[in-house]
């Protein structure tokens, strides 16, 4: 059985913030949650392992746009000064907002729900802060159309 999406994102974060610190090797990263998933309480399967590295490979692609975009929004705290989990978690969540992926108020909640997780007591704040910022810029999207 899959994992659901929340499971997979939080797969996806974690692959990303190994991205992160092996400097984008992948067969590297894979490897490792493959590794790794037999540790879990409910274990991934290999459909949910590449849902996460299809969806951390994005994110890592477009990281420079991601850290553009927060640092226009919290210039005291560009990339390099974040915690690389915070990092990560704001990378992730970028790019579901900005893909069409996921509804971006659902990107901003589970990245809090992650911060929550993975970080410090203060970072659920400053990722709240800095997405809800982001939320703002990208507009509400239209609705769709009635026979679309």
């Amino acid at each position: 059985m899959s994992a659901s999406p929340r499971r997979v994102r939080r797969l996806a974060l974690q692959a990303l913030y190994q991205l992160d610190a092996r400097d984008g090797d992948e067969p590297a990263v894979r490897e490792s949650l493959l590794t790794a998933r037999a540790d879990q309480k409910e274990p991934y399967t290999d459909e949910d392992v590449e849902r996460a590295m299809t969806l951390a490979s994005a994110a890592w692609v477009s990281r420079a746009r991601a850290d553009r975009a927060v640092e226009a929004l919290a210039p005291g705290w560009p990339a390099s000064r974040q915690p690389a989990i915070d990092r990560a978690i704001l990378r992730l969540a970028h790019h579901e907002m900005t893909s069409g992926l996921t509804p971006p108020k659902v990107a901003v909640n589970e990245a809090i729900e992650l911060a929550k997780i993975f970080s410090t007591e203060r970072s659920p704040a400053f990722i709240n802060g800095v997405l809800d910022k982001i939320l703002k810029s990208l507009g509400d999207p239209a609705p769709p159309t009635p026979g679309q």
